[in-house]
Formats: structure tokens, sequence, C-alpha cells
């Protein structure tokens, strides 16, 4: 648990649940699954009193669950954003020990790059002057958010106030483009794995027999496609709800715009990235293709040279065959050129076919 009190160019932080709200600024509120669970009645406590209001316990139950997909709710007194984040091969799929890390590679997804594709939710509740988080256990991005906070304390008053978020919302969004960026930064990685096994399908020299493993990077690509779907259509309904907060006086006119430009901005982000892992899925599935084509066409090489190999040494095997026909009176067997003649006579027919073949283009590509 990390309680932090936000205004301005200032930032402090406690370890204790805050029991009145600052003159000034907000407060951020942000636990573990386990830690929330825990403490839920104390945080509906602190709640009722700075805010006169408390969590629904189905969202209780949203915070909690973590299989729960990315998707936005909202009431009167708050707003509820689920996101679900890159878990680094690692994942909360333990139900009788929530929030509990649970390390279990995902050892059926293929490569390295392909095991980082495991997502766990972190949940965001949004009031006029406080905002909690729930993230797993070991969420780096809760991490490395916060000492980004406190090292924009070391900077410049005006620099601090541009670092620092100005309402809960807006702490909220720079959280969840943090979670993004680290989609963004994935599509590199993904990319080059793809080429490679583009690559492997396409050498003829090769001899790709990984299949298992392009299988089943092609159903976590189709995951990877869901969450992220998951995720355009939770943040669509964050901005229809966003805009609906004009008539209100929530924030200031500039704090609201800046919230809408940031949301549309993530929102592009999210979009960049659905767009990607649909293109790499069809790229994998172009290569598997373009790999059976290929061996179809080897194949077929193959088969044409064998038949034209056939096709010269049938005749020779006619003259053999009739060389070796048991009759009383063969003048060509008696004859002291008989042999010679014989063998250039079949020379000159196997040239001729395999000259006619390569005119015809049925050797040599």
């Amino acid at each position: 648990m990390r309680i932090f009190s936000i205004h301005a160019d200032q930032i402090q932080e406690t370890d204790a649940l805050p029991q009145v709200l600052p003159e000034q600024g907000f407060v951020w509120m942000t636990f573990s699954r386990r830690e929330f669970e825990i403490l839920q009645g104390q945080v509906q406590q602190v709640l009722n009193r700075l805010c006169q209001a408390h969590i629904y316990d189905l969202h209780l139950q949203d915070m909690l669950n973590n299989q729960l997909p990315s998707h936005y709710d909202y009431t009167a007194d708050y707003d509820l954003l689920v996101f679900r984040r890159l878990a680094q091969g690692r994942t909360e799929t333990d139900l009788s020990k929530p929030g509990e890390i649970l390390h279990r590679e995902n050892s059926q997804a293929g490569p390295n790059i392909l095991r980082k594709i495991d997502t766990s939710p972190v949940a965001f509740v949004v009031f006029d002057r406080v905002v909690i988080s729930v993230h797993p256990v070991d969420c780096v991005i809760r991490q490395a958010f916060a000492a980004k906070l406190m090292s924009a304390t070391q900077l410049s008053s005006t620099q601090a106030m541009h670092r620092l978020p100005s309402n809960p919302a807006d702490l909220m969004l720079r959280m969840v483009s943090s979670v993004v960026d680290g989609y963004l930064n994935l599509r590199r990685e993904l990319t080059r794995q793809l080429d490679h096994w583009q690559s492997e399908l396409l050498n003829p020299k090769a001899r790709f027999n990984n299949w298992s493993a392009l299988l089943n990077a092609r159903l976590t690509l189709h995951y990877l496609d869901e969450v992220c779907e998951d995720q355009r259509a939770a943040i669509t309904d964050w901005i229809e709800a966003l805009n609906a907060w004009s008539s209100e006086d929530t924030y200031q006119p500039e704090s609201l715009e800046l919230l809408k430009v940031r949301s549309r901005d993530l929102l592009e982000h999210i979009e960049r990235v659905v767009h990607h892992v649909a293109r790499l899925e069809q790229s994998a599935e172009t290569a598997v293709q373009m790999h059976f084509n290929a061996q179809s066409n080897r194949t077929n090489d193959i088969m044409r040279t064998l038949t034209v190999l056939t096709a010269i040494f049938m005749p020779l095997n006619l003259v053999t065959g009739f060389f070796g026909m048991n009759f009383e009176n063969f003048p060509a067997l008696h004859s002291d050129h008989g042999l010679f003649l014989t063998e250039m006579f079949m020379g000159i027919v196997a040239a001729g076919l395999a000259l006619l073949f390569w005119k015809k283009r049925y050797v040599g590509g």
C-alpha cells in the first residue's frame, strides 16, 4: 500500500490511510490486489469520510477479479476502469490465492517474446479528489510511475507542475498510457520474431519443423488482439463519458480539454497496436500459405524431373529389350560394329530427347 497526496508541484507519500482530504490537490491510494482484498472494509470507511461515497459490491468484485477483461463503468460518484497490462510471462491465475504471484511460465507460447504476452488487470476508481488503483503484486508499472512522480519533485516548480498529474483522471490516463507503451514496445520484437519465421518458412534449404510453436504464436496473437479490442472498447466508453463532463464543474475547462486530448491519444496508440497485431496475424497466415505453395512447387519440380528422366530412358529400355529377344537369326548381334552402332543410336536418342525437353523447359527451370 502506498498513499500519495499530490498538489501542483508537490507530492507527499505516507504509509497510512488518509483521514482527511488535503486543502488542495488530490489523493492517490494504490494497493496490490491482495492488500485491497484485506483492507477493503477500511478503504470503504475512508471513502465514506472523504467523499461521502463508497464503492459498490459488484465493482469491488471486479477490482478483485484477476481474470476480468478491460472495461469501463461509471456511477454518479465515481468512474471505474479496468485495464489489462502485460505481465511479462507470469500471471495471477490461482483463484484460491488472490493477489499472490504464481510463477508460471507460459511454456506453450513458443519463443521468449511470445511468452511475455501474458496479461493481468489493473483497476482504477476515480472520484473527484481521490483515485484508487489496484495492481498485481509484482506491478512494475506502479513502481516505475511512483518513482517518476517522486523524481519530479526534484525539478523546478514549473517543470514539476507539468510532470505531476493535475487531477485523479489525469493520473489514471498517465498510468494507462504507460501500460499501452508496453504493448507498443512489444511490436518491434514481435515483428522480428515473425520475420525470422517467415525467412525459415520460405528458405528452400531449411527444413521447418517447429509447427507447434508457430501454431501457439498464432493463438497468442489472436489472444493479444482480443485483449487490445477490449482495451479499445473501454477507452472508447471512457471518452464518451468524458464528453458528458462538459456541462459539469468537475474540472476546469483547460484540464478537461487536456483529459480529452490524452484520451484520444491513448485510443490512437491502442488502435496502432490492434492494427499491428492484425497485420502480424495476416503475415503469419500468408507465410504458412507461401511455405506450402513453395513446398508444392518443389515437389512438382522433382516429379517433373523424374518424369523427364523416365521419358528419356524409356526408348533406351525398348532398345535393350529388343536386343534381349531370343531370336535365332539376329544380324546385328553378329556384326563387328553392332555394339558401337547400337550405343551410338541410343546416345543420339537420349541426347535428342534431352534437348527436346530442355527447349520445352521441362528441365532446368
